[in-house]
């Protein structure tokens, strides 16, 4: 048996810039981290032939082919996967439509365990771009890089995406500050559940077919990732909270179905009650609503936002990682 733990994120800055349509044609950059909550994936031998897939439902096949998790099927052809294993899937929160990355965090989470599985320890950086192929390119997701390599890297990264010679490129940069600062910044960022669950697809795909149309948005967010980026290698935490303010009101923009009156409702008590900026995390739509906000004035937030469920987090320095593997011997 195997297990795999692999991070949710929040994205702090930048996101949207990591979509292929716009950061080929004029780069991208966000600032991310990986948090405390995460994507379990089990795998074990079986004794027999059978594959048993189990998650919100549970599937029994003969063959990958035949295996309708479309994540799992596409996970295990690219592993060289064969049959005869139990793979089952479970997370610390709702796994879809939580703005948290959480489809990326699976695949990746997949691709690991099946790695490890077949006795090959992947680098971060090949089960970041295995997991990109996967949901951009075989399964044609309307979504960008950034949640691949966060949940393979961990930590707290600024990420920088390109184009060269029709290659793409994604650089990793980790942003090295204290272990003090790091926990400062992280004790005033707070998520509230919006209780609206969506999926991002129909969001993304908008936002993609508008990106002509919407590339000054886009530059001013990609900026604002830069700007968080100095923020906290200069220890100003506060910004954050503004740049999250301004990114906010630049996203909104990009797509229909970003925000809606109760959250607009909800972002606005959070600023009128303590919070220096806050967003929407994710394509948007619903989810979780990240807050910066100094630790004195968390209560009256907290207060403001009573009708939405707090979930405490911490910042992780870990990406996808093997927490438990028990070896079979043929004695």
């Amino acid at each position: 048996m195997l297990i795999t733990q692999t991070p949710l994120r929040v994205s702090l800055a930048g996101g949207g810039t990591d979509l292929p349509d716009y950061y080929r044609h004029h780069g991208g950059a966000v600032l991310s981290t990986a948090i405390d909550k995460y994507v379990y994936v089990i795998i074990n031998e079986r004794y027999d032939d059978l594959i048993y897939i189990d998650y919100s439902r549970k599937e029994i096949v003969g063959s990958i082919d035949e295996i309708e998790h479309d994540l799992v099927r596409e996970a295990a052809r690219v592993t060289g996967m064969t049959n005869g294993f139990e793979v089952a899937m479970m997370a610390d929160i709702p796994s879809e439509g939580s703005g948290l990355g959480s489809s990326s965090s699976v695949t990746v989470g997949l691709l690991n365990a099946f790695h490890q599985y077949r006795g090959h320890q992947a680098p971060p950086e090949q089960l970041a771009e295995e997991a990109c192929r996967i949901e951009i390119e075989i399964l044609g997701r309307p979504i960008g890089r950034q949640d691949q390599y966060i949940a393979a890297y961990g930590g707290l990264q600024f990420i920088e995406f390109s184009s060269v010679d029709g290659a793409d490129v994604v650089t990793v940069d980790p942003i090295a500050v204290p272990a003090a600062e790091l926990r400062h910044l992280g004790s005033n960022l707070l998520l509230f559940f919006t209780a609206i669950v969506r999926k991002s697809a129909s969001i993304l795909a908008e936002q993609k077919e508008r990106i002509v149309d919407t590339v000054a948005l886009h530059d001013g967010i990609k900026q604002l990732a830069f700007d968080a980026h100095k923020a906290i290698c200069g220890g100003n935490h506060d910004e954050i909270g503004a740049i999250l303010a301004k990114n906010w009101r630049l996203k909104r923009e990009l797509a229909s179905g970003i925000s809606n009156p109760e959250i607009d409702t909800m972002v606005e008590n959070a600023s009128q009650s303590g919070a220096i900026g806050g967003k929407i995390s994710g394509a948007g739509g619903g989810g979780f609503l990240l807050c910066y906000c100094r630790r004195e004035m968390q209560e009256g937030l907290r207060s403001a936002l009573t009708d939405y469920r707090e979930m405490p987090f911490m910042l992780d320095p870990f990406g996808s990682r093997v927490i438990f593997q028990q070896r079979r011997y043929p004695w």
